[in-house]
């Protein structure tokens, strides 16, 4: 399956520092929105945020570079209670979104926990394994390691960070609906809702808190 048979996607629109008032109050009006960030590394203090990347279900994608300063309208989607976020390993990214923009995002859904959910059949569930299996698309990830910071982003980098976000709602839609099949979907809200908290123990250290 190609991609625009999953949405409609169009070039994504490019923000220095923070999205624009009038693309904050189009994903305002949304009950949906893809969320993910691009960093300089996995050490969310040390390895700074560069972008984040967001998209609606018609595939309206906005790449916001970070600049090391506040990105109030960032900010204020990731906390607007009407708008849930969705994100591929929320672990991290509600992580880097708290340390660098103090966003407490809030409601959450995370398809990664999610597909650990409900197919126990794999230990797969990166983000190519879900593209893979339930869309039956091939996703090009040679640009997962490459550097976020610099100046000039390169067409290839960009088209990534899109496509990461254009597949989230497709695949969100497909893994509601084995949850909601299998009897797991409360289950599954129950950990979304913890993620938060999770983040707080993360940004503060603790690791295994749950162990004996």
């Amino acid at each position: 399956m190609k991609l625009e048979e999953l949405v409609k996607p169009r070039k994504p629109d490019l923000f220095e520092g923070d999205l624009s008032d009038e693309r904050l109050s189009h994903y305002l009006a949304k009950d949906v929105v893809a969320v993910d960030t691009e960093t300089r590394g996995l050490n969310v203090h040390r390895d700074r945020l560069c972008l984040v990347q967001l998209c609606d279900g018609a595939g309206v994608v906005s790449l916001v570079r970070y600049r090391l300063k506040p990105a109030p309208n960032v900010k204020r989607l990731m906390e607007e209670p009407r708008v849930l976020k969705l994100f591929h390993f929320a672990r991290f990214d509600l992580a880097v979104l708290k340390h660098y923009l103090e966003a407490d995002v809030n409601p959450v859904w995370c398809t990664k926990i999610a597909s650990k959910l409900v197919r126990t059949y794999t230990d797969r569930h990166s983000l190519k394994d879900l593209g893979r299996e339930l869309l039956g698309l091939e996703m090009d990830k040679s640009d997962q390691t490459s550097d976020w910071a610099r100046e000039e982003l390169t067409a290839s980098q960009l088209e990534y960070a899109a496509n990461d976000v254009r597949v989230l709602i497709p695949i969100y839609n497909q893994l509601k609906s084995v949850a909601e099949r299998e009897g797991r979907l409360s289950l599954a809200q129950k950990l979304f809702g913890f993620l938060p908290a999770l983040t707080e123990l993360d940004l503060a250290g603790w690791r295994d808190i749950f162990e004996h």
